[in-house]
């Protein structure tokens, strides 16, 4: 009998190679041993990546670290062809000349998309990056990031998530404004940053860190905006002026359809002079998530029903109450919801959730305000952070008691 046909290996090369993309590059390079035909077929991979996998495990850290280092090399060394996509996620190598080596190697193989997840060190990211002009995606986690006075931008990059990097607020921004195809921005883990962000692309942004000010300065295209905003004290952390920081953030983003803010954020949006009406109407926003808001504070308020009124087609509205104080705040000279509020409509507004809510007057007035002013609410989901049994059921009779516009609205309390 004769041998039988090897059908995998006379397989069009786009389909071998698609099948060793599904592999770790460990297991790719294993396929070498299954015949003469397939030794050096995972030297040609456009996309590698490399983690503590890559070796075998063990308890001796300096071992892991040696073999890895190894294997890397190995395999761009036996590589043929152009490098698109590079991986490197270890908290092994953090300040190793190798790493050095292997990005001087990339640079050279066109190398389009970067990840570089490094343990925390002082890797300071080699001049040979800035090179890299053919890069559309780059992630950096624990490096120092320090671009030379040459260096104009990457022309091609579209995605850029720097993750507790070193760098100054001015590169940053030189960084930003030199890449003007950027569509997708994070930023996390940055102290006391005052940043202004100018991307005509710029559709997904999200935020993590103490940042004392932010400008959208030239960002029309944001479609959804995540950010947590922390402080050490107070509020005087925050930039203060005149100018409303709700209009400053937001006021540049016609476009926007998912809003989520974190911590202090609702905080910061509220510092500033209100104007009144919002000089903008964000047609295209359908979800609001806000969390720990304080609604103790009625210029935080203020920020939410600004924010819930001048978005005409919201459908989703998500708010979480920050814990009332120790020392409540002093009741406001004005009510909130004496004004005109309810000669608005959420025509499009059909799921509400409010959690850790505690009963205080601003929580019951808003959601009172919510269901009257939208005729297809759908659930209003209501977690209460109340332990007393007794203060939740007042709670829940007074909330009952509310006046519902739509005939579908549903109520559904809940406790922690």
């Amino acid at each position: 009998m004769g041998e039988s046909p090897d059908l995998i290996s006379d397989l069009p090369q786009s389909i071998l190679e698609n099948i060793l993309t599904r592999l770790s590059i460990r297991d790719a390079i294993r396929t070498s041993v299954l015949s003469t035909k397939w030794r050096y077929k995972w030297s040609t991979l456009t996309d590698l990546a490399f983690d503590e996998k890559c070796v075998s495990p063990s308890t001796d850290r300096a071992l892991v670290e040696t073999n890895l280092v190894r294997f890397i090399t190995g395999v761009l060394l036996l590589h043929q062809g152009p490098i698109h996509k590079f991986h490197l996620s270890t908290s092994f190598l953090q300040c190793r000349p190798d790493i050095d080596q292997w990005l001087l190697f990339l640079s050279r193989n066109g190398i389009k998309e970067l990840v570089l997840e490094l343990g925390e060190g002082e890797f300071r990211v080699p001049s040979c990056l800035f090179k890299c002009l053919k890069l559309t995606r780059l992630e950096l986690c624990h490096c120092e990031f320090d671009p030379p006075k040459s260096f104009n931008g990457f022309s091609s990059l579209k995605s850029l998530n720097l993750h507790q990097i070193l760098v100054s607020p001015e590169a940053i921004e030189s960084l930003i404004s030199g890449c003007p195809l950027l569509e997708f921005l994070s930023l996390s883990y940055f102290d006391s940053l005052v940043l202004s962000i100018s991307a005509p692309n710029l559709m997904y942004l999200y935020l993590d860190g103490e940042f004392k000010d932010i400008f959208l300065e030239n960002t029309p295209k944001l479609v959804a905006i995540s950010v947590s905003m922390y402080m050490h004290e107070d509020v005087a952390d925050f930039e203060q002026s005149s100018d409303y920081n709700l209009v400053k953030f937001l006021g540049g983003v016609p476009l926007l359809e998912k809003l989520v803010g974190y911590i202090y954020f609702t905080k910061y949006l509220s510092i500033g002079d209100d104007p009144g009406r919002l000089p903008i109407t964000y047609i295209h926003l359908k979800t609001i998530e806000l969390y720990q808001v304080s609604f103790e504070d009625a210029n935080e308020v203020l920020v939410l029903l600004r924010l819930v009124t001048h978005s005409p087609n919201l459908k989703e509205l998500k708010v979480s109450a920050s814990p009332i104080q120790l020392f409540p705040l002093e009741e406001e000279s004005f009510d909130l919801f004496e004004r005109d509020y309810f000669e608005y409509k959420l025509p499009r507004l059909e799921t509400v959730r409010m959690t850790d809510v505690s009963g205080i007057r601003n929580e019951l007035e808003f959601m009172r305000f919510l269901m009257g002013t939208s005729p297809v609410l759908e659930t209003v989901i209501v977690t209460s952070s109340l332990s007393d049994k007794d203060a939740r059921m007042e709670m829940v009779v007074e909330l009952l008691r509310f006046p519902r516009v739509s005939p579908r609205a549903q109520l559904l309390f809940l406790q922690d």
